[in-house]
């Protein structure tokens, strides 16, 4: 039974804590948006527990620990040494103790912090001593991990991957399927949003193509808007022959419309010459086809110093048509009650809807445009902000409703990869090699995103789930047909690893 200290900061905050921190720097720390603070990454815990593979592969943020920064979010806590939110460990209950060793129960508990209670676990250097840690997992507390943070399919497929110890796993497996219980995640309750301190100007980023009227109406949202943004940049990429700009006239607007007929080709390469137009305080950037409540600004800027971070990822509410409007917006959030309500570590970010400090978009320089003619940029985008060592919160004050109109924008250009033969017009990521009676799959760029980010046993790992998805997660009957058609399926991967590679080779690009 691990026994807590206490500390209680000036504005009267309990904080509990184990282990020596340096207190001088916790009054700071609880001033931030952090729940719980470690130096776990600099004690042997970095990158531990990649079994976690057998579950996530490529899909989560989180499975890797983000190097060279002094603060960064971190799940993997150790269990000797940590400080936490006397209210947050009230709420959570404290450490499961069903586990064989604390080490597990540590990781268990900053795990579900992170991934679904809403919390905010960060890794701070030179808050407790460095030291080493044999961070050992054993086989029954892995599948007990397993069993109590996810579907049951997850730990029979970590067990067909360990074949080779096939009947040593499988036993432990039953062991721990008759300890195991599971309880239903406890969600942290939101800070109250504070007014918003000082005059922060705020640029909005908006690249279009071919949907005009609808960008009309985001601008027209912004206008009631009850805190006004500085300026609307829209980078536009409508053919000329089908420009209208009376939907930009600036007579129409509170805000200054600055608008750039794209010439260069993607939505990455415009929101790059956006982003250097902008001259706010904050961007927010947003898709062409999205409508906001007259809150939306205001709720960004106040989340964001409220909790003292620099990036948000907003709620995206998709629309059942487009004839849908703010009304139907608002009915759709009176739907989701409870749930919508958790603020916490944003596990994805947005284009359509984000809102990211000047200062840290400019580190980032901006998109990769390799992505341009693909997918995966916002995914991207978002996990380099993590890599900064900055905190991205999802906000649930700020939604948008997200149209989804069945023609124009930039996937005009990125349907093109569907198409073979010679009406196929060359994507950017396939360089000097066009594609030509194989069409990548899945899209390089999706694939150029897992090879910048996860490492090679990782991508491995994807691969090997890749395909056993293929083979066995759809109609039974359907498998010989699956079967047959598994060398093509194996060779449109390969085209996608290939086209994938030449980007790693190529490099960022952001221009």
């Amino acid at each position: 039974m691990i026994k807590l200290s206490t500390y209680i900061t000036q504005s009267g905050e309990v904080l509990l804590y184990n282990g020596a921190p340096d207190l001088e720097i916790l009054e700071e720390l609880s001033m931030g948006s952090g729940d719980l603070w470690h130096s776990s990454l600099d004690q042997g815990f970095e990158n531990c527990f990649q079994e976690l593979v057998y579950h996530s592969a490529v899909y989560w943020w989180f499975i890797n620990d983000f190097k060279g920064v002094d603060t960064c979010v971190s799940w993997r806590m150790n269990v000797h040494n940590f400080v936490v939110r006397a209210s947050v460990w009230e709420v959570l209950g404290g450490f499961d103790n069903q586990y064989s060793n604390d080490i597990i129960s540590g990781l268990d508990f900053g795990f579900n912090l992170i991934r679904n209670s809403g919390g905010v676990p960060l890794y701070v250097k030179g808050l407790f001593p460095k030291e080493v840690v044999n961070v050992s997992i054993s086989k029954e507390d892995r599948y007990l991990f397993f069993l109590k943070n996810f579907k049951k399919h997850h730990s029979y497929y970590m067990l067909f991957r360990k074949c080779f110890s096939f009947f040593s796993e499988y036993k432990t497996l039953k062991n721990a399927s008759k300890k195991v219980s599971k309880e239903k995640n406890k969600i942290l309750s939101y800070r109250d949003l504070k007014p918003i301190k000082g005059n922060p100007t705020v640029s909005l980023v908006i690249p279009t193509m071919k949907r005009q009227e609808y960008t009309e109406l985001l601008l027209q949202d912004h206008n009631t808007q009850s805190y006004l943004i500085k300026e609307a940049i829209i980078v536009d990429a409508t053919p000329e022959e089908e420009r209208d700009a009376k939907y930009y006239n600036p007579e129409n607007f509170k805000f200054n419309v600055i608008v750039k007929w794209q010439t260069t080709k993607g939505s990455c390469r415009a929101r790059n010459e956006a982003i250097n137009m902008c001259s706010g305080n904050y961007i927010i950037f947003a898709d062409d086809d999205v409508r906001v409540l007259p809150d939306f600004v205001e709720n960004h800027i106040r989340l964001l110093q409220t909790y003292n971070v620099s990036a948000c990822n907003g709620l995206d509410i998709m629309a059942d048509n487009t004839n849908q409007n703010l009304n139907d917006l608002k009915e759709k959030l009176s739907t989701l009650n409870h749930d919508r309500w958790k603020v916490g570590v944003a596990h994805l970010f947005s284009n359509a809807n984000a809102c990211v400090k000047r200062t840290v978009v400019e580190k980032l320089v901006g998109n990769d445009v390799n992505f341009d003619g693909g997918y995966g940029e916002d995914a991207d985008f978002g996990l380099r902000i993590l890599k900064l060592g900055e905190v991205l919160l999802h906000n649930p004050f700020s939604p948008n409703l997200h149209l989804k109109p069945p023609v124009g924008g930039y996937r005009f250009w990125g349907n093109q990869s569907k198409i073979l033969g010679k009406n196929r017009k060359i994507q950017p990521w396939e360089l000097d090699k066009p594609v030509k009676n194989i069409r990548p799959v899945p899209s390089p760029t999706i694939t150029y995103k897992f090879l910048k980010h996860y490492t090679s046993t990782q991508i491995k790992e994807w691969r090997w789930k890749h395909f056993f998805i293929y083979l066995f997660k759809r109609e039974k009957k359907e498998i010989i047909l699956r079967l047959l058609k598994l060398p093509y399926k194996y060779l449109q991967f390969s085209k996608s690893l290939m086209y994938a590679k030449r980007l790693i080779k190529k490099g960022e690009q952001f221009k």
